[in-house]
């Protein structure tokens, strides 16, 4: 789950640049989150310092124990707990997180219907959805071109998929989304378009 953002990201961007322009989008992202969060792909913890005051606990859930160690270097300023696990069974109880984030984490889950169900599970009534992903792009030419190259993809990429429809999976899971922009990152179109919003479950 953190695969993507730890290893695939930047082969997407210019290394170079890699940091100023993913920051935008974590900042605006992570520091909407408050109360409890459990962020779903924690991977290394490279979203924890734009975690601010308002979150009290952040609860990483990750499947590589390699990055988890990583990630328990990196929490700062942040009360935090690292979890050993998988977003389809999230060892959380029900209505007990008042925000989840997940950053460049869908496109590799592989059932990531039941991860959102979980995560919809865990969230108390009126918590929030906080995603920045990338999935299915709006132009036709760009969905042909991920659909021809995500098989490919999954096999080098850790299971990441290119034609994900973020919106779409947020909403079969029983999410209303409030707030959500699209758009494409710097990098090839078909790697690129990408999802920044939030929901809640209803």
């Amino acid at each position: 789950m953190g695969f993507y953002q730890d290893h695939i990201v930047p082969h997407l961007v210019n290394l170079s640049m890699r940091n100023r322009r993913l920051a935008p989008y974590r900042e605006r992202t992570i520091s909407l989150a408050e109360g409890r969060v459990l962020e779903v792909g924690v991977g290394s913890g490279v979203n924890f310092p734009f975690y601010s005051d308002r979150t009290n606990q952040v609860i990483g859930i990750d499947p590589q124990w390699k990055l988890l160690k990583m990630a328990s270097h990196n929490t700062g300023h942040v009360p935090s707990s690292l979890i050993e696990g998988s977003a389809e069974s999230i060892p959380l109880d029900d209505a007990s997180v008042d925000t989840v984030v997940t950053t460049w984490t869908l496109c590799s889950i592989p059932d990531v219907a039941m991860a959102l169900r979980e995560m919809r599970r865990v969230l108390k009534p009126g918590g929030r959805l906080l995603f920045v992903e990338h999935g299915l792009a709006s132009d036709e030419s760009v969905r042909r071109w991920q659909k021809r190259l995500t098989p490919l993809w999954k096999r080098i990429g850790g299971g990441c998929h290119l034609d994900r429809p973020v919106s779409t999976l947020v909403e079969g899971a029983g999410f209303e989304i409030s707030r959500m922009e699209t758009g494409y990152m710097p990098g090839p179109k078909p790697m690129t378009f990408t999802y920044e919003g939030c929901a809640r479950p209803i």
